[in-house]
């Protein structure tokens, strides 16, 4: 008999959600992760970065706009190390949250490297070099994605970083070039350029964050150029050169003009690759990401996939819906697990950025009719009181019905205020629902309807 109902391989925001819900319907359940709980997420991405985004932006604000506001403040400084120790801090406590989710579900929690020879059976090396084989009758690979060098520029040091080594500088460099403007590139932009760093951003498509829509983006090149920013948008990189003393990147633009960048560190942040699973166990793959069926199972019978190997999004709420797809799926046979669809996007500079639905450019693209209701943070009573006027709500409006197709927001909060837009569009709201619901004045929340009413015609307060 097997050991277990389900090992889990890889303890993220897939693995171990998968692994909570697996024992939260009654199974017994592992999970193997060869670093601490909480996966990229946790220790490498999304929750230390935005701890050190929350530095950026407090001294960004007191170093440039304390005045504003009637402060005085004298002798400002801060202390690179504790910056980071921190946002260390912040992962810390993630880590003992996930462990102790897995004492009180009474998981297995594995420290070693899993590969897999066979179904149904998972090896561990653990640290101290012995292997351990442990049988289920379910495993569920959640390995995600290490970031991805560029090609003949490898990582090195504290001179060719991603994203992870970025959370661990020791001191702080003087000027980067950041190769790639999605929202981790974007993300480590403003936070190095709040602390004096002279930012580069290198990006081949014509916008940076290319996937938002376009209205969006241009809005956050106005705001990161008006910050110090330097912007290459229409560039590829040509040639690299890497010394002791910082890189050499020669750029070109659309027309081949060619230019030499230098700097103490360069950033590359053009994407992941997947960590694929260890072990002979031979599985199909869709460019280069593990092919799973609509119940997230692989080819390989009995053993199920979820998160970023799965390929994109990747995004920490869209693997964790995975998961608990898939473990629903693989033992509730009645249960129809759903693929991801609409899912919203977040980007944490100042100002932020969060979207959900269709781009209007896509909108276009799918020859669909649509209308657009367009709201400034300025007319606002809360943005202006809290001192933060710049940016927008746009909606993608659906006719005739008045359905919410898509929502882009470039301005303060808009990683909160996104969440109310992504119900809309699951319960397919429309305009009148959205304006018929009361919101608190004064919030930034009530954008979403005064947008709605200016999608309608009759806009109150522009």
């Amino acid at each position: 008999m097997a050991n277990y109902d389900l090992i889990v391989i890889g303890a993220g925001p897939a693995g171990y959600v998968a692994a909570i819900k697996a024992a939260q319907l009654g199974k017994k359940v592992a999970c193997v992760d060869k670093e601490r709980t909480g996966g990229t997420c946790n220790n490498y991405g999304c929750i230390p970065t935005k701890a050190l985004l929350r530095n950026a932006e407090l001294f960004h604000t007191m170093k440039h706009r304390a005045t504003e506001f009637g402060f005085k403040i004298e002798g400002l400084s801060y202390d690179w190390g504790a910056i980071f120790k921190r946002s260390r801090t912040v992962s810390e406590k993630g880590t003992a949250g996930v462990d102790f989710l897995f004492k009180k579900n009474k998981i297995d929690s594995i420290r070693g490297e899993a590969s897999m020879d066979k179904a149904g059976e998972v090896k561990v090396k653990l640290a101290d070099g012995k292997t351990e084989t442990h049988t289920a009758k379910n495993v569920l690979i959640a390995t995600g994605c290490v970031s991805r060098p560029l090609p003949g520029l490898d990582f090195k040091g504290n001179t060719v970083i991603g994203s992870k080594e970025a959370l661990a500088l020791p001191e702080q460099p003087k000027s980067m070039i950041i190769i790639g403007a999605g929202a981790i590139g974007v993300e480590f932009a403003y936070f190095f350029n709040a602390f004096g760093t002279k930012v580069t951003i290198v990006e081949m498509l014509p916008n940076i964050l290319p996937v938002e829509d376009t209205e969006v983006s241009q809005a956050l090149e106005k705001s990161f150029v008006k910050q110090g920013i330097t912007l290459l948008t229409n560039h590829k990189t040509t040639k690299t050169e890497v010394s002791d003393k910082g890189v050499k990147i020669t750029v070109a633009d659309a027309k081949n003009v060619e230019k030499v960048l230098e700097a103490d560190a360069v950033l590359v942040a053009i994407g992941v690759a997947p960590v694929l699973p260890a072990g002979s166990l031979k599985f199909e793959l869709v460019k280069g990401y593990l092919k799973t069926d609509d119940r997230y199972q692989t080819t390989v019978p009995g053993v199920y996939a979820a998160g970023d190997i799965i390929g994109p999004p990747w995004l920490a709420h869209v693997a964790s819906y995975e998961a608990v797809q898939a473990v629903e799926g693989m033992f509730n046979p009645k249960f129809k697990p759903k693929k991801v669809t609409t899912f919203p996007g977040c980007t944490y500079c100042q100002p932020q950025v969060a979207s959900v639905g269709l781009t209007e450019r896509a909108a276009k693209e799918k020859g669909l009719k649509y209308k657009i209701g367009k709201f400034p943070y300025m007319a606002l009573g809360k943005a202006r009181a809290i001192g933060e006027p710049e940016g927008f709500l746009k909606l993608i409006v659906g006719e005739p019905h008045g359905e919410i197709l898509g929502a882009h927001i470039i301005g303060a909060e808009a990683t909160e205020v996104i969440a109310e837009l992504g119900l809309a569009i699951t319960l397919e709201a429309t305009l009148d629902e959205i304006e018929a619901t009361i919101h608190a004045h004064p919030t930034l929340g009530e954008i979403v309807r005064e947008a709605a009413e200016v999608a309608l015609g009759h806009a109150i307060h522009i």
